[in-house]
C-alpha cells in the first residue's frame, strides 16, 4: 500500500511539474498563433484598402513629370501614396511632401474600433 501511495505521489508530482506547464504552454502558443494570423489578415486587408483609396491626382501629373522620369520614379512604381515612396530611412517625410496638395488632401486613415455590445 505504501508503494502505491509513493507511486501516486510521484505521478502527481510529474503531472504538476511537467505535464501541466507543457499543456499551458502549448495552449498559449496555439492561441497566439491564431491571434497573429488574424492580425496579419486584418493588416493585409487594411493595406489593400489604404492603397486603393482615392488620393487624388497622381504626383507626376501634378508636378508635370515626363514619361521617362516617371518610369523610374519610386512613387509611380510603388502603387501606394507618393509620400510613402519618398520617406527617408528613419521614416521622416520630405519637406516638399508636407506642403504638397496631394498629401494635404489625402484622407486621414481611420482606426477601426469594435463596437461594444
Amino acid at each position: 500500500m505504501e508503494l502505491l501511495t509513493s507511486l501516486m505521489a510521484l505521478a502527481g508530482g510529474v503531472l504538476l511539474r511537467l505535464v501541466l506547464p507543457a499543456a499551458v504552454t502549448i495552449t498559449a502558443v496555439h492561441f497566439l498563433r491564431r491571434l497573429d494570423a488574424r492580425w496579419q489578415a486584418q493588416g493585409q486587408i487594411r493595406s489593400r484598402v489604404a492603397s486603393s483609396a482615392a488620393v487624388g491626382p497622381a504626383c507626376w501629373e501634378l508636378m508635370g513629370c515626363p514619361d521617362e522620369r516617371r518610369l523610374h520614379c519610386p512613387a509611380s512604381v510603388s502603387g501606394g501614396p507618393c509620400w510613402q515612396a519618398f520617406r527617408s530611412a528613419d521614416g521622416a517625410l520630405r519637406e516638399s511632401c508636407l506642403v504638397c496638395r496631394i498629401f494635404l488632401q489625402a484622407p486621414i486613415p481611420a482606426v477601426a474600433t469594435r463596437s461594444s455590445v
